[in-house]
């Protein structure tokens, strides 16, 4: 039997999970070759790019990130799924109510938070790229795997202690620029006194310019609302004139345009999805796994090459 699509895999992945235990990704692949019958060679199968994953194991891996982003299993811990009332109410239909459900839930996501170039549209199966070039298949998976490693990065960071969360912030403005070359520029807070600010930056020898932080490692569904920035604000105000709030969760909308709109201090606010991305942008405790190279015809070369005038092509 052929390696199924991710379409052909959410069904009989909830099913499984009906039993209530915790799943980590590996679990799957046995119980799900069996179900669809895969030899050895299928289930082993890798892409042709040379990666090393196995197709199978990946679609199984995708399948649990889309059901994740649409709420229909929980992460209880970093490398586990857990099937949540919403699953349990999609696990008994079909598998096109199920694929419904996720591409109007991503077009929703998608909508929200205004990242008009992460394009998941429920599934990279041959029905739904019949009308996209390669190119704008690549591009669209490129961008489909960067936002799952965004979710990865902030799951991990909601496994850590909120201590080192504030000193994962400082490495990261350090890391971005911030603090230039002067030595030990930054500095966190000492947690009984730190009066809502969680470290300070030094952009210079002499202290004069100094951008103060605040870190807050909440669950990604929190919402962050003005009377928090309005307490940041206070603690920092006549100490500097810049302060950064930085969150593994979300803001209001009241919340952003107040700190829009202030002049002094200024105050930039950096959510969950933003932070992931500077992390990942700026290799913060990340590594390259692969990369391609796709290659072009070097008309300088060839246009150098006489023509055969009779030739027909």
């Amino acid at each position: 039997m052929a390696i199924p699509y991710f379409d052909d895999l959410r069904r009989p992945i909830l099913q499984l999970m009906l039993n209530g235990e915790r799943w980590k990704k590996s679990q799957f692949i046995e119980p799900l070759a069996q179900h669809f019958h895969l030899t050895e060679d299928e289930i082993n199968l890798e892409y042709d790019s040379g990666n090393g994953k196995s197709i199978f194991a990946d679609r199984i891996s995708w399948v649990l990130s889309y059901f994740a982003l649409t709420n229909m299993l929980s992460r209880p811990k970093r490398g586990y799924y857990e099937i949540n009332d919403l699953g349990r109410k999609f696990a008994h239909q079909s598998n096109e109510a199920i694929n419904a459900y996720i591409k109007q839930q991503m077009a929703l996501r998608n909508k929200e938070s205004k990242k008009q170039e992460v394009e998941f549209s429920g599934s990279l199966s041959t029905e739904n790229t019949l009308d996209a070039t390669p190119r704008d298949q690549l591009e669209a998976s490129f961008h489909a795997i960067r936002q799952e490693i965004f979710n990865e990065i902030l799951d991990t960071i909601l496994s850590k202690t909120p201590q080192a969360f504030e000193k994962l912030v400082i490495d990261l403005l350090q890391k971005m620029g911030y603090g230039g070359k002067v030595e030990k520029s930054a500095s966190l807070t000492k947690q009984s006194r730190d009066g809502g600010i969680d470290g300070e930056i030094r952009e210079d020898v002499l202290g004069l310019g100094r951008i103060f932080i605040q870190a807050k490692r909440y669950q990604r569904d929190k919402i962050i609302s003005r009377p928090d920035i309005q307490g940041f604000v206070g603690a920092i105000n006549n100490q500097t004139d810049k302060g950064v709030f930085i969150t593994t969760a979300r803001y209001s909308s009241d919340a952003i345009e107040y700190a829009r709109n202030r002049s002094s201090p200024r105050i930039v606010l950096i959510d969950g999805q933003q932070l992931a991305e500077y992390i990942y942008r700026y290799d913060l405790g990340m590594q390259t796994e692969q990369m391609f190279s796709i290659k072009k015809l070097d008309s300088d070369f060839w246009d150098e090459i006489p023509d055969d005038n009779n030739a027909t092509v």
